[in-house]
């Protein structure tokens, strides 16, 4: 596909090199010079100098014929503009990164009257991201299917636990739970195992199932931890809003903690059920005397990654349960796990994924239909969620007479509201939702599983 994206800040960056790797056709446009000599010199793209908000610039990069453009300015108004003139011109799709709530209430006005493929918002997607693992604490990380009905979540093996040296197959007599592993990340390697793979302490394993049958697997194997009632929250920006409010919708208390007086007071109209603190939250003394320690969990959100790192130990230290950390360097992911600070949020991480899931989206072929992707074990594997059509190669043949091609899980099929994790006697009907997981980056349409297709 021909695509062009406006702005090459860290989220156009991100998604430029995912894009690119997959073989799509990309152009970058930046009016900052320094940043345009940066991402030649790394990425194999086109490079172009100016403003994306000119029909010239818009041209010259060959928005009359491209397949998608993808917005990622500063401003929110310069996004939509970019967007308006792609389409006047002949891009097929557009989709914007709009941050302004005032906006992202008027969405589907937005998408109608400006042309609008997609909205993409940064700070609300890493909010959903915390949201899900607030809500499932056991997890590292938590991803849905098919609008929850199935989940994978990840997981990491703890010395002398009842997982480690465990077999696979052995794992449903021993918990009586209906899950599926479907891919286990050791020593930097991301692996997808079969029933003989045993689990070693360390391991990093992502694990499908609905809701109800992953707490019986983490309760059955001794890790289960109780649910999060109440959340500190270091830094009370953009995605701490958010966060708040979806936390509040379940039922769960906030405090946020904000070194600016000015936003403590903007905070206090926008979140008048939360509990704002004026201070500095890389005090031990403040978190403590506002509650650190009587905490269920502790997320830190400011923009100065070294003050949400050290924060957070200080917080693993004082023995709060669930913490999460955002950070904006993904490198800084493989540091913290040797720490035990797991569950480790990067935005642009989120839109990237977001994008690349809608971009093979629409590249699929026709008859079948992915409906969400998610990346595992830092990018070397995906689990994506097809809805299965008639007449797909998949349909009608018990999965052990399937002839699967090599590195192929079906990890869960979705059926009506029910998830079923399957042997080698289920049958795949039309109307499925079939999750899929493998290497990375090759899987554009259901049938490519099956040898032959």
């Amino acid at each position: 596909m021909k695509i062009i994206i406006a702005g090459a800040g860290k989220i156009g960056f991100s998604v430029a090199s995912i894009l690119s790797d997959e073989g799509h056709d990309i152009t970058v446009i930046d009016n900052n010079p320094s940043t345009i000599n940066n991402l030649s010199n790394n990425l194999d793209v086109i490079c172009i100098e100016g403003s994306a908000t000119n029909s010239e610039t818009l041209r010259e990069a060959g928005a009359a014929d491209a397949d998608l453009i993808m917005a990622a300015m500063r401003s929110d108004e310069m996004n939509m503009v970019c967007g308006i003139s792609a389409r006047k011109l002949g891009t097929r799709h557009v989709i914007a990164r709009i941050r302004d709530t005032g906006y992202l209430r008027q969405t589907e006005f937005l998408r109608e009257a400006l042309g609008l493929s997609v909205i993409v918002n940064p700070e609300l997607e890493c909010a959903r991201e915390i949201s899900r693992i607030l809500r499932f604490p056991s997890a590292i990380r938590v991803d849905a299917f098919s609008k929850g009905s199935a989940e994978i979540i990840e997981h990491r093996v703890i010395p002398g636990s009842k997982l480690d040296g465990m077999q696979l197959k052995d794992m449903l007599s021993a918990f009586n739970a209906k899950v599926l592993i479907g891919v286990v990340e050791r020593g930097g390697e991301a692996l997808i195992p079969n029933g003989n793979f045993t689990l070693q302490a360390g391991d990093l394993f992502s694990a499908t199932g609905d809701t109800r049958e992953l707490r019986r697997f983490f309760t059955a194997a001794g890790q289960y931890r109780k649910p999060v009632r109440s959340v500190m929250i270091m830094g009370g920006g953009r995605i701490a809003v958010h966060l708040s409010r979806l936390l509040q919708d379940v039922g769960i208390s906030v405090t946020i903690v904000e070194a600016d007086r000015q936003r403590c007071d903007e905070l206090c109209d926008l979140l008048p059920d939360a509990r704002i603190i004026y201070g500095d939250a890389t005090r031990g003394d403040i978190l403590l005397e506002e509650g650190l320690k009587a905490a269920d969990a502790f997320v830190a959100l400011t923009g100065d990654d070294g003050d949400n790192i050290i924060t957070s130990l200080y917080a693993k230290r004082c023995g709060v349960g669930k913490i999460v950390v955002k950070v904006n360097r993904e490198y800084y992911s493989d540091i913290l796990e040797s720490s035990g600070l797991d569950s480790v949020v990067t935005p642009k991480t989120l839109i990237s994924q977001q994008l690349a899931r809608y971009v093979r989206a629409m590249s699929n072929s026709v008859g079948s239909s992915m409906e969400t992707l998610y990346r595992l074990a830092e990018g070397k594997v995906e689990a994506l969620e097809f809805k299965v059509a008639e007449g797909a190669a998949c349909v009608g043949v018990p999965l052990k007479t399937l002839r699967l091609k090599p590195n192929i899980l079906i990890s869960a099929i979705v059926r009506g509201n029910r998830t079923i994790i399957p042997d080698g006697e289920t049958v795949i009907s039309p109307g499925d939702h079939a999750v899929i997981v493998t290497r990375s980056g090759w899987l554009k349409n259901l049938d490519s599983i099956v040898e032959g297709h």
